[in-house]
């Protein structure tokens, strides 16, 4: 049993060690190990030439990135906080998410840029948010978030051996959380990166998640079962591309559908899903699907962030409401 966190240190490293041409760079990664302890050890292991310690610049970290990838270095950006995302923007969504296709196919950039996302942690400003709309928009960017060890250890090493630029999200709320992994499987082996995953399964009604939200789907189904009711668990993983065979024949099943994220519910994640849902399930549907997400407000202070955060209570408000109709 090891944590989220543990899990995404051995993942790094065992990138570290299959490919020389793989670097991490980002504010204080190196002699810190960064803020979260997630580089923890491995400057010291590989070196200041893998490891690498930079200034506060963001747009200099990820276009600093950009020159290694074609130069043909597989670099690991850590954004240290999800808020200070922003100044690296123009970056990426002009850069790194174009290049491919600017270059007529000629230039990849295999860049990984982890983010840590999301509340729960009682942070000051900048420092909880849920950016990944933005990314999931733009064409070019793959986007992915992980939810529990077993899957953090191997997302991240497919993340870094993907030829194309993928944003992984990682849920800083649940770096401490712990689960089984296997350090010795080998990686042609594990779940797809891109592919959704039924966590639970059940036949009254689907529940979508991804990242931090995944432990709230699951207890809120753990919570209903002693109601009767047995609510399908779905950790959608990739947020770009969306895997969405797995959640069309989850919802044909159950009828009814509850999406679930901590990002403001406007234009965000939730949306796009009911939309899909609704077009190819239409006539399976027994409810409209419903969406639990946080407030179209910016992040509250850090006292009454649980006001805000998605819970237990408002998942299963949603079911009930689901069964109403």
């Amino acid at each position: 049993m090891i944590t989220l966190g543990k899990a995404l240190n051995h993942g790094l490293r065992r990138a570290l060690e299959d490919d020389p041409k793989v670097v991490i760079m980002g504010e204080d990664v190196g002699k810190l190990g960064g803020v979260f302890r997630i580089t923890d050890a491995l400057q010291k292991d590989f070196g200041e030439n893998r490891v690498i310690d930079t200034p506060l610049a963001e747009a200099g970290i990820v276009g600093t990135a950009v020159g290694l990838a074609i130069r043909g270095f597989r670099p690991v950006c850590e954004i240290q906080f999800d808020g200070f995302v922003f100044p690296a923007y123009n970056q990426i969504v002009a850069q790194v998410a174009k290049m491919h296709y600017r270059s007529k196919g000629k230039l990849r950039l295999p860049i990984t840029i982890r983010i840590p996302y999301g509340g729960g942690i009682g942070a000051v400003e900048h420092h909880s948010e849920s950016p990944e709309a933005y990314f999931a928009h733009t064409p070019g960017l793959k986007v992915v978030s992980c939810s529990n060890p077993a899957d953090a250890y191997t997302m991240i090493q497919q993340a870094i051996a993907s030829d194309d630029p993928v944003i992984f999200f990682e849920p800083k709320r649940r770096y401490w959380e712990k689960g089984e992994v296997d350090l010795d499987a080998p990686l042609e082996s594990a779940f797809p990166l891109h592919s959704a995953r039924v966590v639970r399964p059940g036949g009254d009604a689907t529940l979508l998640a991804y990242g931090p939200m995944v432990r709230v789907a699951l207890d809120a189904a753990t919570a209903a079962a002693e109601d009767g009711r047995e609510l399908e668990v779905i950790d959608v993983r990739s947020l770009s591309p969306i895997d969405y065979p797995v959640i069309f024949e989850s919802v044909r099943r159950t009828g009814r559908a509850v999406v679930v994220h901590e990002a403001p519910g406007n234009v965000g994640l939730g949306a796009e899903i009911a939309a899909r849902i609704t077009e190819e399930c239409f006539y399976s549907l027994e409810a409209p699907v419903l969406r639990v997400t946080g407030y179209d407000i910016p992040y509250p202070a850090a006292r009454i962030e649980e006001e805000y955060l998605p819970d237990l209570d408002r998942v299963l408000d949603a079911v009930d409401r689901s069964f109403g109709w």
